[in-house]
């Protein structure tokens, strides 16, 4: 969906660019391009990648720093932003698309754990629509997805655990020792750990 648009803009903005990986596979770039990133690791990184093709890298977490209607077309996968800022920072006519990780994403896995959910449980396609129209855009294509991860082995479910570490945010194995070795012997038993991941995406003007 980007890619289709890229040829008739100007100006792109990637927010949450990581280590810029996606947003390089799309080159050639506009002709001004930005990237934001707010994990202070990963902007080395991105800048490393993404400078020689001429975008620059703004290590920014909240507010936008660029003016009003800087951009025709904002991406952001997976990266938390604000329905104002994106609708301030937009050119007029310009396109958002974005790829989100639901709130209930594999919440399974906090069950099993006896964890907490996830603070921003209720984030969904319907409430980022709902946010997004009460700041000015009009969503024209949305969809959502829903798939099942399993985990045969608990060296997986821990290795997962520390990678991601949002998922359960006080993660440790001693603190959850008894219920690891449940779902242990559980898994030597047969009965994986399956957990459903939710997935949603919309792009609004």
């Amino acid at each position: 969906m980007v890619r289709e648009r890229l040829p008739g803009v100007a100006t792109l903005l990637d927010l949450g660019t990581g280590g810029g990986e996606l947003l390089s596979s799309l080159a050639p770039l506009p002709p001004r391009t930005a990237a934001t990133e707010g994990h202070p690791p990963n902007v080395p990184v991105a800048r490393a990648r993404l400078e020689p093709l001429g975008v620059e890298v703004v290590e920014a977490d909240g507010a936008l720093p660029f003016p009003d209607g800087s951009f025709e077309l904002i991406v952001n996968r997976h990266e938390s932003y604000d329905p104002h800022e994106i609708r301030r920072v937009l050119a007029g006519g310009g396109t958002f698309v974005t790829q989100q990780v639901a709130g209930d994403d594999l919440e399974e896995i906090n069950e099993a754990l006896g964890s907490p959910p996830h603070e921003d449980h209720d984030w969904d396609l319907t409430t980022a629509t709902t946010m997004l129209t009460a700041a000015g855009l009009g969503v024209i294509w949305s969809q959502e997805s829903a798939f099942t991860t399993t985990f045969h082995d608990i060296g997986a479910l821990v290795l997962f655990l520390r990678v991601v570490s949002w998922q359960v945010p006080d993660f440790d194995v001693d603190r959850y020792g008894a219920r690891l070795r449940a779902l242990h012997a559980g898994m030597e038993r047969g009965r994986p750990l399956r957990a459903t991941a939710h997935r949603f995406a919309l792009l609004a003007r």
